[in-house]
Formats: C-alpha cells, structure tokens, sequence
C-alpha cells in the first residue's frame, strides 16, 4: 500500500514537472497588468481620482497590436480630464513592461467597484486576438463625508497633560 502511494505521488510529481516545463519553453507571451486607483481630494471640495495599469509581458516571445479599454467608469459618474480610458501599443517585447494612465474627476458621491481593464493582443502564430485582464481596484469611497481633523485640540490635550508641576493619575 505505501509503495502504491508512493509511486502514485511520484508519478503526479513528474507529470507536472512535465506540463510546468512544456508551458515554460512555450514560446508565447503571457500578460499580467495591474490597475491602481488613488484618490485626491482638492480644496474646491472636488475629488480626482487617478488610475494607472501597468502591463507585464511575462511570457518568451513579443506580444503584438496591443489595446488597452477601460470602460469600468461610468459617465456620468466621472469626466475624464486628462488621459484616456484606452490606449494602442504596437507591441510588447518579452519581459518588457507599458503603462498607461489617466485622471478622472468625480460627480456622484458613493462607493465605487471598479472592473478589470481588458487587455487585447495579437500572438503570430494564433488568428485570433487573445485577451488578458488587469487586476481589480479596491472599493473607493469617492466625494465621502470627511469629519474636519481636530489638530489643535490634540495640541491643546498634549499641552495641558504634559505642564510641569501638575501630576496626574
């Protein structure tokens, strides 16, 4: 029985060794890209948001015709201002990086759950175009009610517990 176990993991060890070593001299590109939010709040109570993607070619060959769309913000929720939503690379070298940002302005308040942006490319020994998605970005809590920081009665309370001569228990 132990021997029989033991052949059995022996031989699920090998047969991925194999597939791990066939996808890794397979000579196609592999994209990853990761989408990143951060917001900006302006003194005109406006917010902005800015987003990059950043596109990884993973893979061991060129990744060609690629097209970035991120269709994840809606209208009217948000005016693009600078940048734009999609982008055109004419290719992607093995192990070669592209990003691309833009900037958008807020004008609902609420949560937002942004969707992956979606990656097209052309490999050459395939017809049809491959896609690839970025990573999600996490909820943001855009045009939120921020209480105002109180930091002069943190002053005041540091001031007034630290007075020589006064001891507290």
């Amino acid at each position: 029985m132990a021997t029989l176990m033991t052949n059995l993991l022996l031989t699920a060890c090998i047969a991925l060794f194999l597939v791990s070593a066939a996808t890794a001299v397979g000579d196609s590109p592999f994209i990853i890209a990761h989408k990143k939010a951060s917001l900006t709040r302006l003194k005109s109570g406006a917010e902005r948001i800015s987003v990059s993607i950043d596109i990884y070619n993973q893979g061991f060959s060129t990744a060609y015709d690629l097209s970035l769309v991120d269709y994840s913000w809606p209208q009217d929720a948000f005016d693009v201002i600078s940048g734009n939503i999609s982008q055109s690379w004419e290719k992607l070298d093995a192990g070669g990086i592209l990003s691309h940002s833009f900037e958008l302005e807020a004008k609902k308040q609420g949560m937002f759950y942004g969707a992956p942006a979606v990656i097209t490319f052309r490999i050459p020994t395939k017809a049809a175009l491959q896609e690839a998605y970025s990573t999600s970005i996490l909820p943001l809590d855009v045009l939120a009610e921020i209480p105002p920081e109180k930091k002069f009665e943190w002053v005041s309370f540091v001031y007034n517990n630290n007075k020589p001569g006064i001891q507290r228990y």
